[in-house]
């Protein structure tokens, strides 16, 4: 992928609206203490071919130009366990994931002109993934994530962990975030802001937890 063609990706404002969310999010926590009452076990439902047929849009030349494939990719709401099958999916550039039962998202790795990717309402437990060298969007809201290692793409500009289980925001390098400038936290468990040190964070939504003493 040439720099030319990142130059002209411009993210839809819709998915980058910053709304009032305090029904959506009262919501999502109802959902996944229901979900942790129950301890309900998902059926393994691997992404499959004719799933994919389905979710794929977006033709748009590759390469050198003289090949096209798909770059879009919607499989939300597919009770899915397994996205293996994305490994072979090489061109993809948008990767809505979401609302799934996700708990692994390494065959992502394989994706390396991967602008944005949803994986949001999902059961990851980290947001763990190689470094992508093109990413620029990527929200994991409402998961079960624990801390913020393993995020190091250099292109990254908004990044959305909101309902999640974070206290300490740790492992977020300055030096290879050159391009953060939305960070979006709430809804977690943190108790102070250390570990946030980006050159060039502009919107930064959080929620400290109170954990002094009550007078």
């Amino acid at each position: 992928m040439s720099d030319e063609e990142l130059e002209d990706f411009e993210p839809d404002q819709d998915d980058l609206e910053k709304e009032d969310d305090e029904k959506e999010t009262e919501e999502w926590e109802d959902y996944r203490k229901e979900g942790e009452e129950y301890s309900e076990e998902w059926m393994p439902t691997p992404l499959t071919e004719d799933m994919m047929k389905e979710g794929l849009s977006l033709l748009c030349k590759t390469g050198n130009g003289l090949a096209h494939a798909y770059v879009k990719l919607e499989v939300k709401e597919r009770d899915l366990t397994d996205i293996f099958l994305l490994r072979s999916y090489i061109h993809l550039r948008y990767v809505d994931v979401s609302e799934n039962h996700l708990t692994d998202l390494s065959p992502l790795n394989y994706l390396t002109h991967l602008l944005w990717l949803k994986a949001d309402g999902n059961n990851l437990r980290s947001a763990h993934l190689n470094e992508l060298p093109y990413l620029q969007i990527a929200t994991f809201a409402y998961n079960q994530i624990t801390d913020t290692e393993g995020i190091s793409h250099p292109r990254l500009g908004i990044l959305d962990l909101k309902g999640n289980r974070i206290r300490r925001v740790t492992g977020l390098d300055p030096q290879k975030l050159t391009s953060l400038h939305t960070l979006e936290l709430r809804g977690n468990q943190l108790d102070s802001t250390l570990g946030i040190n980006l050159p060039r964070l502009k919107n930064l939504f959080l929620e400290i937890k109170d954990t002094g003493p009550k007078t």
